[in-house]
Parts: C-alpha cells; sequence; structure tokens
C-alpha cells in the first residue's frame, strides 16, 4: 500500500509517474509538490522505507526520486535490489544529501539517471526532469531509427552489446577526469567525451550546459550527463547564478587540484 501524501496530481497525457522515496516527512511532500507541478511528470506515490520503495516501483513508475538514507534498508541497497528484479524496472534519480566517495560511486555503478544533492531548489529538479525527459524521448529515437553499421552488428553478435570497448586511458587523462584506469564509467558515457568535456572547462572562468555543449559538439542532454558525473566525483564545482526572473543558472568549474 502506497503511503502517498500530498495535492492531487494534475491530468496529463501518458505522463512519466514519479515515485519520490524519503524518510523525512516534509521532503517527501516538498519534493512531491516540486513534481506535481512539473508539466509531463504525475506523482504515482511516496515511500518512507527501502522495502516500500521496492514494493511499489514495479506498479507502473517510470522514475524513482530516491534518498540514499532510509531507516531500514540503503539507497545502495534499493539500487541492487532493483537491479535483480529482472522484468524492465523504473529509472532512478538519486535525490541526497550524501556526497561521500563510497555512496556516490555505488550509486553511479547502478546506473542512474542522475545524482542530485540536497538541498536542491524547484527550479533545479524542474531543469533536471526536463533534461531525463529529452534524454529518454532521444533514446527512444535512436533505439527506433539509427540504423546499426556492420561493426556494431558484429559487437553484437560476438558480445550482445554495440558499444565500443573502453579505450586504453593516459595517466593525464585519467587524472583530469577523476577516474582510475580500472575505473568504470556509468553506462552511456565514453572515456573521449569525457575528457573532452573537461578540457572545456576552467578554474577560474564558469560555464554554462550550453557552453559546454557547444565546445564539445553534443546536445545539452548529453553535456549534462557528464557534468552530473564529474560533479558527484568532485572534478568540477557547481554553483547557480539568480537574475531578476526565470530559472536559476547553473554554472560549472573545474575544482581546484588538491595539493600533494
Amino acid at each position: 500500500m502506497s503511503d502517498r501524501e500530498g495535492s492531487s496530481p494534475r491530468v496529463i497525457a501518458n505522463p512519466i509517474r514519479v515515485l519520490v522515496v524519503d524518510d523525512d516527512r516534509g521532503a517527501r511532500a516538498l519534493h512531491s509538490g516540486f513534481v506535481a507541478d512539473i508539466p509531463g511528470f504525475a506523482l504515482a506515490g511516496t515511500a518512507s522505507t527501502g522495502e516500500s520503495a521496492l514494493a511499489q516501483s514495479m506498479s507502473g513508475v517510470d522514475l524513482i526520486l530516491l534518498d540514499m538514507r532510509l531507516p531500514d534498508i540503503s539507497g545502495v541497497e534499493v539500487l541492487h535490489r532493483l537491479r535483480t528484479l529482472g522484468a524492465k524496472v523504473p529509472d532512478v534519480l538519486v535525490i541526497s544529501s550524501s556526497r561521500d566517495q563510497t555512496t556516490v560511486r555505488q550509486a553511479l555503478a547502478a546506473h542512474v539517471v542522475g545524482y542530485l544533492i540536497k538541498p536542491f531548489t524547484q527550479a533545479a529538479l524542474h531543469e533536471r526532469l526536463d533534461l531525463y525527459i529529452a534524454e529518454r524521448r532521444a533514446s527512444s529515437a535512436n533505439d527506433r531509427e539509427r540504423p546499426l553499421g556492420q561493426g556494431e552488428i558484429d559487437r553484437l553478435l560476438a558480445t550482445g552489446s554495440i558499444r565500443q570497448p573502453a579505450a586504453p586511458r593516459g595517466p593525464s587523462s585519467a587524472a583530469r577526469s577523476g577516474a582510475s584506469p580500472s575505473t568504470e564509467l556509468p553506462k552511456g558515457l565514453a572515456q573521449v567525451t569525457l575528457e573532452r568535456v573537461v578540457a572545456a572547462l576552467d578554474p577560474v572562468i564558469p560555464a554554462t550546459v550550453l557552453d559546454v555543449a557547444e565546445a564539445c559538439e553534443i546536445s545539452r542532454a548529453t553535456a549534462r550527463r557528464y557534468l552530473d558525473h564529474l560533479v558527484v566525483t568532485g572534478v568540477i564545482d557547481l554553483a547557480h547564478r539568480y537574475g531578476k526572473r526565470g530559472r536559476p543558472q547553473v554554472l560549472y568549474r573545474l575544482s581546484p587540484s588538491p595539493e600533494r
């Protein structure tokens, strides 16, 4: 049974149904309200525990907003159990105040669609969910329409995947991207593109998602995924610039190199 709370969701044609998971009642209500006000999304329910989240996850839920700190099992354990369900499982956007490397790396290894650090504004969540929709549509269109090349077909027959094997990483590129040669990038990220994104950033002059996308000749949604990864791994810093009206502008800078 869902521990639903908050206002009734608006009627939207084929909305993305969202489950909000957080042990804090106030946070659940706040984030549920955020979701209900974003076009294209509808609140499917809320959960205060990991077990409740798992029980509801297969009941028409498309996306889970998942806190990492839960009273019964951890958010990481929820992610692991979701991956064992076999059938199509919901996407997961982590919403958490946890910033330690172990938790972040474990979440990224579970192929979450993003990691949003609490507290965050409704505008920040709105922007993230807008990009999620764009990526979801682009992925669906590519799966349906993009013809495969001979090399991709051969790899699919041999390995079950059309992705190229990871290119060898040199010491300088691994250090700049915040990954060791043995670290596997999250699903959908490529080392070559990651290095291009890092090269487009500066430790002093801030850049927006659009700046990075144009510099690297990639889409805003793709740039956002790489920037999210670099933020949670500590390679870059994130800040917000607030104007007189509209959503805050998100800015990115390379983090200062730690003294050794």
